[in-house]
């Protein structure tokens, strides 16, 4: 707020130039959308987010179905994988021969990836699979949805953000520019001889 107050009592200085004021309410108009537009573009894009990632739960959940599988026998793992990520994550996991029964009725098996760390003949385990038994992956659901709708809408807005500033920072650099354009003419008038004495006379 102050400002602003301390741009309205800098129209009427003296010294100011045309760039200053240019340049000030370039600044003034950055800070406005910053602080407004960008927030709000924010909130829209990841409100349109979760609305679509919504929808993507819903027919998940109505074309997955999570069945019972039942551990055949446990398989040889896979190499090791260097990334430390996707290692991890397998870790918890066994590759196993299963076999289960699809929400049509028909029986299948094949080689899956069991929650289990240690699998025994018999042991059951939770699958998802489509509605003809084919292994899927697991649904999106509502808390990681809104957690993508979120991260989206963070991500717009600091994504506008800074396209403001980018802008900003180049109306800028055009003024200095002009500015120094206008020095090098101004210098040029003077003349050489500018602060010797004698000079004009």
């Amino acid at each position: 707020m102050r400002a602003l107050v301390g741009l309205w009592r800098w129209r009427h200085n003296p010294l100011r130039r045309k760039t200053d004021l240019v340049e000030a309410w370039v600044a003034c108009v950055a800070v406005l959308l910053i602080a407004v537009a960008a927030p709000l573009a924010g909130f829209a894009i990841g409100g349109l987010t979760q609305d679509a990632l919504r929808q993507s739960v819903r027919e998940q959940h109505e074309m997955r179905h999570e069945v019972a599988g039942t551990v055949i026998k446990k398989l040889a793992s896979p190499p090791v994988d260097p990334d430390p990520e996707t290692s991890s994550a397998r870790d918890r996991h066994s590759r196993v021969l299963a076999g289960w029964t699809a929400p049509d009725g028909t029986r299948h098996s094949g080689a899956v990836l069991a929650d289990l760390r240690s699998p025994d003949r018999g042991d059951r385990f939770r699958l998802w699979t489509d509605e003809h038994g084919q292994v899927v992956g697991r649904p999106l659901d509502d808390a990681t949805a809104t957690t993508h709708a979120t991260l989206a809408g963070f991500g717009v807005a600091l994504a506008a953000a800074g396209l403001v500033e980018g802008a900003r920072r180049l109306v800028v650099w055009r003024i200095v520019l002009r500015r120094y354009d206008r020095w090098d003419q101004a210098w040029d008038k003077a003349g050489p001889d500018w602060g010797r004495t004698g000079t004009g006379s």
